[in-house]
């Protein structure tokens, strides 16, 4: 009788440090990637800013779960840790298309889900996750985070990337914000589409954009990393849990003060 109330005991015990390290907080600091449908260039970015978050020997997860990712493997439902790939020596990734959405629960929420990868897959410093603005809102929950948002100089990027904030205010309470811009050559275009979607955001949202990378992806990937792009990965990686964030950093004052201003963005 001993020994099974002990084996009960036991297993009650095991049980719960199970669901522990499923649903318990990550240790892992969430980046979470705005997805763009309009943006070509996409993969580009996210490949940028893998290299950038990964630099000084920090181990990064990309969940890619976003509509324009590729398709999650079959095993994906049966065995998640199978289904995660080694990039390199500290990139690991999941296509997880459609994934997030195929797992909410009774209330909407696929945070269990999320849970669940990390949980499947190596310990990382980083999880990288790609999704839409929608599924963000399913995803994150309460976890400490600020969003990455994309966008490129043409409008209908930017429309998008104004949208996606929007949500993520509004359900979220999400009022901080990085920004990549690709500058298809035009730098000067790429600092005034920021300052646009800046000066947007914190009129209409009172959400603040803390800083922008520009990022030429003509350039070769072998390419030096802009060093805007450095300091965003830098800040992401170090910043303090639930830490109030400063006022905009000076790439985004700059550009509110300096750059030309292109047509109004009619939200």
């Amino acid at each position: 009788m001993g020994r099974s109330l002990n084996a009960g005991r036991l297993h009650r015990h095991d049980q719960a440090a199970g669901l522990r390290a499923l649903f318990g907080p990550s240790e892992a600091r969430l980046v979470p990637l705005v997805a763009n449908p309009h943006l070509r260039s996409h993969p580009i970015l996210l490949e940028r800013l893998c290299s950038a978050l990964s630099e000084h020997g920090a181990r990064l997860l990309v969940i890619d779960a976003a509509d324009t990712s590729p398709e999650p493997h079959e095993l994906c439902e049966v065995d998640l840790g199978a289904c995660i790939e080694r990039l390199g020596p500290r990139v690991h990734y999941l296509a997880a298309r459609g994934l997030p959405r195929r797992h909410v629960d009774t209330r909407g929420s696929a945070q269990g889900w999320l849970a669940a990868v990390e949980a499947a897959a190596a310990p990382v410093d980083l999880v990288l996750l790609h999704a839409t603005a929608r599924d963000m809102t399913r995803l994150i929950g309460a976890r400490d985070a600020r969003p990455v948002l994309m966008c490129g100089v043409d409008h209908a990027s930017l429309t998008d990337a104004y949208a996606s904030i929007k949500l993520l205010a509004q359900r979220l309470a999400l009022r901080s914000f990085d920004l990549l811009v690709s500058e298809d050559g035009r730098p000067q275009r790429a600092a005034a589409a920021a300052a646009r979607l800046a000066d947007t955001a914190d009129v209409f949202l009172g959400a603040v954009q803390r800083s922008y990378a520009a990022v030429d992806c003509r350039q070769p990937a072998q390419a030096a990393l802009p060093q805007a792009l450095r300091q965003l990965a830098h800040d992401q990686r170090t910043r303090a849990p639930h830490a109030t964030d400063p006022a905009p950093g000076p790439l985004v004052q700059a550009a509110l003060s300096g750059a030309d201003q292109p047509p109004r963005i009619p939200f």
